[in-house]
């Protein structure tokens, strides 16, 4: 039998596909505990030739959600299906986080914000620098070249194996971003206050080229969007070379809180009793 919070309060959801391994319901479901309100989350699978219509049922009432998470490959096509996407959506061409006022389809983009809220609170001061490299040019790195740049970073080396794809986010992006193929990363590091994987490189385990972080500013920070392993080879090199690493769990974290609040009413925190919590989750699978 339901819990009478979940049919009585705000019925939000995450959509893509496949979804089934999203650890959003728990995330937001430690939320509405612990904040104790009613309301429920949950994986709801869409293929993308249903999406449309999915959206359709959302701005109309019928499917029951007041709003709820994007993720792949439905990003774009939420974007442009909302009938109000903000700047961060426009600019970026894509929303994670849907939710409806006054009839009214909103959408947003939180990628950016988790990224340096995990960063802010893993490591204050971590912009203090005006160099950054983001190591890969694919779908994840558009957020977080958006986000460092809006922090105030005045240089943004993009370096990725196929030096066309990191043009293309130069373009996007403005002045301040700068398109590199693979070979050029020792120099273009050379200095750098802060280094973001991107790509996949060490996801699950697998291996990862040996690079030489001590060209880097003597403070930098070297985080990864990775998460799975918490400790991926890229950050186990960094550390072992002697830098300041931040895990990627963090920017999962705080890029749910965004919406959580928009179609709950509050607020919620990310404690170190939720990153625990994931973290047995992960180590469960």
């Amino acid at each position: 039998m339901d819990d009478s919070r979940e049919t009585l309060g705000p019925k939000a959801f995450v959509t893509g596909f496949p979804v089934k391994h999203s650890r959003s319901p728990l995330i937001h479901g430690y939320w509405l505990k612990t904040l104790g309100l009613p309301g429920s989350y949950r994986t709801h699978e869409i293929t993308p030739d249903a999406f449309a219509d999915f959206i359709a049922s959302l701005k109309d009432g019928s499917s029951g959600f007041t709003g709820g998470n994007v993720t792949i490959p439905h990003k774009e096509m939420a974007f442009r299906l909302a009938d109000r996407p903000d700047e961060l959506s426009q600019e970026l061409g894509a929303s994670n986080t849907l939710w409806l006022e006054n009839g009214v389809l909103h959408a947003t983009n939180t990628d950016g914000r988790g990224f340096t809220a995990n960063l802010d609170e893993r490591h204050p001061r971590w912009d203090r620098h005006d160099t950054a490299i983001v190591f890969g040019a694919g779908g994840a790195s558009r957020a977080i070249i958006q986000a460092v740049r809006d922090r105030g970073f005045k240089e943004i080396h993009v370096v990725n194996r196929t030096v066309e794809r990191a043009r293309e986010l130069a373009d996007r992006f403005g002045p301040k971003v700068h398109a590199h193929p693979a070979g050029a990363l020792a120099e273009v590091m050379k200095g750098a206050g802060l280094f973001i994987n991107t790509t996949s490189l060490g996801m699950d385990g697998e291996a990862a080229p040996q690079l030489d972080f001590t060209v880097l500013a003597a403070d930098a920070v070297v985080t990864d969007i990775v998460y799975i392993p918490l400790k991926t080879p890229i950050l186990a090199q960094a550390e072992e070379q002697g830098y300041s690493i931040v895990d990627g769990l963090g920017m999962l974290l705080h890029q749910a809180a965004p919406g959580f609040e928009k179609w709950f009413g509050k607020r919620p925190m990310v404690d170190a009793a939720l990153r625990a919590l994931i973290i047995a989750d992960m180590e469960a699978h």
